[in-house]
């Protein structure tokens, strides 16, 4: 009834109002306070921690112990795999001291001293004409 202007004769409207302000104040500085936890949730709380530390380490030992075995399965299939049907390769003195000429990168040079490399050169190909375009006639 107070929005339509009806007032109770043993209050004023000012001591209603500080009533209602002194409330939500009081409310307000309940929330607020500073409650210790109990016993309870104490233990709760050091369950907690308990629980997520130990899941931790068994997900990490997990993933050490799979990655280990996919380590321990790469080197066994690659220990494999170089074994089978690799051809044999003599060693040479010119393979021991010139890789790149092994390759096919570089030009292979005498090994003995006594000679001398020789280079050919040999000369450029003639240039080839440009074509030739002609206008369409109208």
């Amino acid at each position: 009834m107070a929005l339509f202007g009806s007032r109770s004769a043993s209050k004023a409207p000012a001591n209603i109002v500080a009533e209602q302000v002194a409330a939500e104040h009081a409310a307000t500085v309940s929330m607020l306070a500073y409650v210790p936890p109990g016993r309870r949730e104490l233990r709760a709380q050091a369950v907690h921690r308990l629980q997520v530390g130990m899941f931790g380490l068994a997900g990490m030992l997990l993933l050490v112990s799979l990655a280990n075995v996919i380590m321990d399965r790469a080197k066994f299939i690659d220990a494999s795999a170089v074994n089978t049907g690799a051809p044999v390769i003599e060693a040479s003195e010119t393979s021991a001291k010139d890789p790149l000429a092994d390759m096919g990168v570089a030009p292979q040079l005498p090994v003995t001293t006594g000679e001398k490399p020789t280079v050919a050169i040999s000369p450029a190909p003639p240039p080839t004409p440009a074509p030739t375009v002609r206008a369409p006639q109208p």
